[in-house]
């Protein structure tokens, strides 16, 4: 908390935000008041796990005082360039401050990590907020009238008291088509996410904020004019040096293994690294269409991992929903899905877990990779007059009638077929006619990720080889929006670190840089199968791509059916939904119409849910 004139309790306001995220760190606690700024933490000791690394912890002279939720995983090598400082601890924390001392702002380029942190500089009266590049750590905020509230989770800033419960209305339209809201917006009314990459300054009662790190301005070109084979081996040894920055922990460790090639490439590398068996965890379904468990079982076998499995059926997922629901911070399509394999982790007394997440951003693991370099050969379809293509979407359409035909028809009928046009059709869930006629808000004209695109791929974004384009699209909407939000706020409830081994910023510039001719997915991630080698065997390489997925549509007209049918029977009621449409399409759901899909229902479920767990004013 910061501003010229704090509130008379902000002190105890600072403490109940505190304890709004005590889930995050069960293992200390600390507060920071001063006349213009108030520090709170919640610590999940991970490294020094001895009282020195209480925060917020402080410079050998008081001047700099810093709140850090994150890890740094060079710090042993940044502290060897600062010698001259007296170092009291063996934590990442107090190497950035004396980073900070020593380089100030431009010390960030140095650490190689996951972080959002913030540090308060007595002698210039200025407080200093960052995030890392690639967003793997959150930050919100809410700046008004020169007060400055910042926080782990948007909870927290809820349950100051100083912040309005109000939903944000024109990010509902955002949330059921992309199910999630993308920073800096969230959902809720003056709550801003600070988006990665970036910093703030608050100083004087004003806050500035600036970029620091943005993948087209910083991709690399180290593999230009190299054979395939030598950038093979740099990926291999990039990632290599990734997973091994990631296994440095003073507390038990594992990986979550699901049977994929991500993460099963790192399960291999760790266990290349360690004597000791690495811990893995996955989910078993009852119904075997939905289980990967043969895959993770041979991962498991090649490697001699220490291997727990744990059976899920719906009376378990029932069971565990409610809890998964009061943990999501902001609402999402994908939350509960990392809860679960998150709890099991805990509970088998892990505290710290490397994931796989960011391989299929990476290295060209989605159709849209492959749909991406075919539009671009088929440019001439564009030539033949738009309202042609229309005709003959809409007739496609009329005769296959469900949701692949209607996007289709959607590609058929744009201006032309660039990424900033076609990717966005991509990551939406809800089509526009069913967004449209399901609030009572008129369209905002206004796509979020097309808003992304022009940002992120501008100037810079044009020398990057298509492939690496759609990466950064897909880095910069879906994974940091969704799949890092969740994977941060559904571990964290637990009290789990998420360490992610694919989105070491190193191996992420050079990966960028590498040309389409190298990165083509003639099968699933082909540069990154053929950079590791002999490590993973076909069966894994080849077959069909699942990850942690659920059988929800199955679900939601059985076991979920209560559950659900009450949420969307609250939020038929809200000003700004149109009730009527909302509970026909229900019905036609259960009822097996295949034009109304279960996430459609699900994010429904999810908002009311979420709005009365927090008392979100509509």
């Amino acid at each position: 908390m910061y501003g010229l004139r704090l509130p008379d309790d902000a002190a105890h306001r600072l403490e109940q935000m505190n304890d709004s995220i005590a889930h995050r760190g069960p293992d200390d606690q600390g507060t920071l008041t001063g006349e213009e700024v108030l520090l709170g933490h919640r610590r999940l000791a991970i490294l020094d796990l001895s009282p020195a690394g209480h925060q917020p912890m402080h410079d050998q002279h008081q001047r700099l005082s810093i709140v850090f939720n994150g890890e740094i995983f060079n710090f042993q090598e940044i502290r060897e360039e600062l010698s001259e400082y007296p170092f009291k601890t063996q934590s990442d924390t107090e190497v950035i401050l004396a980073a900070y001392l020593k380089w100030g702002k431009e010390c960030l380029h140095r650490f190689n990590g996951m972080f959002a942190l913030a540090i308060w500089d007595r002698e210039q009266k200025e407080l200093f907020i960052a995030r890392d590049r690639l967003g793997i750590k959150p930050l919100y905020y809410h700046f008004q009238n020169g007060l400055l509230l910042f926080c782990s989770e948007i909870r927290g800033l809820l349950n100051s008291g100083l912040v309005e419960r109000s939903i944000n209305r024109d990010a509902v339209e955002e949330y059921f088509s992309y199910q999630t809201v993308h920073a800096p917006n969230t959902l809720v009314k003056d709550v801003f996410m600070l988006m990665p990459g970036h910093h703030l300054t608050a100083r004087r009662g004003e806050i500035t904020i600036r970029r620091w790190w943005s993948p087209r301005e910083n991709f690399s070109r180290a593999s230009e004019g190299k054979s395939y084979k030598e950038v093979c081996g740099d990926v291999y040894d990039l990632l290599q040096a990734s997973v091994k920055r990631r296994l440095i922990s003073d507390v038990p460790f594992g990986a979550f293994l699901s049977g994929g090639i991500d993460s099963s490439a790192v399960v291999g590398l760790m266990s290349r690294m360690q004597s000791q068996k690495v811990k893995t965890f996955t989910i078993v379904f009852d119904e075997e269409e939905f289980s990967e468990a043969r895959y993770a079982r041979m991962i498991a076998e090649r490697f001699g991992t220490d291997h727990h499995e744990f059976r899920l059926g719906p009376e378990d997922f029932l069971r565990e929903l409610p809890e998964a629901l009061s943990s999501l911070d902001h609402p999402s399509g994908d939350g509960p899905n990392s809860y679960t394999v998150s709890k099991i982790t805990r509970k088998a007394g892990i505290t710290m877990a490397l994931s796989g997440l960011g391989g299929d951003e990476l290295f060209a693991g989605y159709p849209v990779f492959n749909r991406s370099l075919q539009l671009q050969q088929q440019a001439w379809l564009y030539s033949i007059p738009r309202f042609l293509r229309q005709m003959a979407g809409s007739a496609y359409m009329n005769v296959k009638k469900d949701t692949s035909a209607a996007k289709a028809a959607q590609v058929l009928g744009l201006a032309d077929g660039s990424l900033r046009n076609t990717f966005p059709l991509s990551r939406q869930v809800g089509l526009p006619g069913y967004v449209r006629a399901l609030l009572r808000t008129p369209p905002s004209g206004r796509d979020a990720i097309r808003h992304i695109l022009d940002t992120e791929l501008q100037d810079g974004g044009k020398a990057l080889p298509l492939l690496s384009q759609v990466s950064v699209a897909e880095i910069t909407t879906y994974m940091q929006n969704v799949l890092l939000r969740d994977t941060d706020q559904m571990s964290m409830a637990v009290a789990l670190e998420v360490r992610v081994p694919f989105l070491d910023y190193k191996l992420v510039e050079y990966v960028l840089g590498i040309s389409d001719a190298f990165k083509k997915p003639l099968f699933p991630k082909k540069l990154l199968v053929d950079s590791l080698g002999d490590l993973l065997p076909d069966e894994v390489v080849h077959r069909k791509k699942m990850g942690f997925v659920f059988p929800w549509a199955l679900w939601l007209k059985k076991e979920l059916r209560p559950l659900c049918d009450e949420h969307i029977r609250h939020l038929a009621k809200r000003d700004f939904i149109q009730g009527d449409y909302l509970l026909n399409s229900w019905t036609r759901f259960q009822k097996g119409d295949k034009q109304v899909r279960w996430l459609d229902m699900w994010l429904a479920t999810v908002l009311e849910n979420w709005m009365e767990k927090n008392r979100i004013n509509s």
